[in-house]
């Protein structure tokens, strides 16, 4: 008996899935309900991504690009330095450049006899020294710097004295002659020496007074002289200044310094409004004829010691080099002082009760010899 042999079924691997005819599409209807699942999912995902990162957008919105600025500090610019200034060693005045500072300087005798006065040029002048030149009657030794006064006299002779109070100015001295004494030193070849004597078309007498009370001179004359002898600067020690402040309550506003007699002793007073001293002599306001009232800013009074005569009889003899009393007034004070010269060439200066040295207010400056014994000084 025959048996028809019938092979047994193969399990089939669905990725080797044979499509038959007929079954078109059978795999992807089989398929097709988890695939539109899944899509449906993956498209809520990715809804629900957008809508998510849309909400954190509007929640979180992205900050803005920091812009980082870098601040450059620049360095301030040095200051330029201050002005240089400048003060005259006569006043201790502020002069507006160096030049001003060494510019030549002259020294002139101007009498003051009564015949001589008003003088012209004492007012507007830097320093005047004042001693007794012969039988009691003053005589002017008038330094000049800033101060050009085209008018100046009658001019006079000179004394030894003189010369030691001028030695430290590094001046010319204009003078008329002069006692022996002085000629032989001023004549020595060391000294600036513009006499009149041998100088005579630099000076000139005046027709309105008679001599020797009538020679006068002008910075006119005196510049061009000075400049024809090459005395064209000059290197003169200055006194120790400081800036004028004027007292609130003055203490001090009346001077008198007795020299010799009534015609020659000297009043000032104090004027507040100026800061200055108003000058008299002979009971009358001490007037300059061009200029008017003479008034310094700093009034000196030294005792030089009991003056003697020289053998000619009336001329005055005075001890400069040394130490002595002194008072100084200026801003409406009084500062009792002591004066030293240590030489001829150095300069007068002043120390107080401690030892120090006093500093003179800024302007013109008289200082008056006291003849110690004869004279003396008060003030109230």
């Amino acid at each position: 008996m025959q048996h028809d042999e019938t092979p047994a079924p193969q399990p089939i691997d669905s990725s080797d899935e044979v499509i038959q005819p007929g079954a078109k599409d059978s795999w992807f209807k089989r398929h097709r309900k988890p695939l539109i699942i899944s899509g449906s999912i993956l498209v809520v995902l990715l809804v629900a991504t957008g809508v998510a990162l849309a909400l954190t957008g509007a929640f979180n919105p992205p900050k803005k690009a920091v812009v980082t600025t870098k601040t450059v500090v620049k360095p301030k610019p040095t200051p330029p330095p201050p002005a240089p200034k400048y003060y005259s060693p006569l006043t201790g005045v502020e002069v507006p450049t160096a030049a001003d500072e060494t510019a030549p300087v002259t020294a002139m005798m101007i009498e003051n006899s009564p015949d001589a006065r008003p003088q012209s040029g004492l007012k507007n002048s830097d320093v005047v020294f004042e001693a007794i030149a012969e039988a009691g009657i003053t005589r002017f030794m008038v330094l000049y710097q800033q101060q050009k006064p085209q008018l100046i006299g009658p001019v006079r002779s000179i004394r030894p004295y003189d010369l030691d109070w001028l030695r430290p100015f590094d001046a010319s001295i204009g003078h008329v002659g002069g006692s022996a004494a002085a000629l032989q030193i001023v004549r020595d070849g060391t000294w600036r020496d513009i006499d009149e004597f041998f100088n005579g078309g630099y000076y000139w007498r005046s027709t309105d007074r008679y001599a020797p009370h009538n020679v006068y001179t002008s910075f006119a004359k005196i510049d061009a002289l000075n400049q024809a002898k090459g005395y064209t600067s000059s290197n003169p020690k200055p006194f120790l200044r400081k800036d004028s402040v004027a007292a609130k309550t003055p203490t001090k506003t009346q001077i008198n310094l007795t020299i010799s007699s009534p015609l020659y002793n000297v009043q000032y007073n104090y004027n507040a409004a100026t800061n200055t001293y108003d000058r008299s002599q002979a009971g009358a306001p001490h007037l300059d004829r061009e200029a008017g009232q003479i008034s310094p800013r700093v009034v000196i009074a030294i005792m030089v010691g009991e003056q003697t005569v020289m053998q000619d009889g009336w001329r005055e003899v005075i001890t400069t080099i040394g130490s002595g009393q002194a008072w100084i007034f200026q801003d409406g004070e009084e500062i009792d002082a002591t004066w030293h010269k240590d030489s001829q060439a150095g300069q007068v200066y002043f120390t107080d009760a401690n030892g120090q040295q006093i500093a003179l207010a800024r302007g013109q400056t008289w200082i008056t010899a006291i003849p110690q014994g004869a004279g003396g000084v008060s003030a109230q």
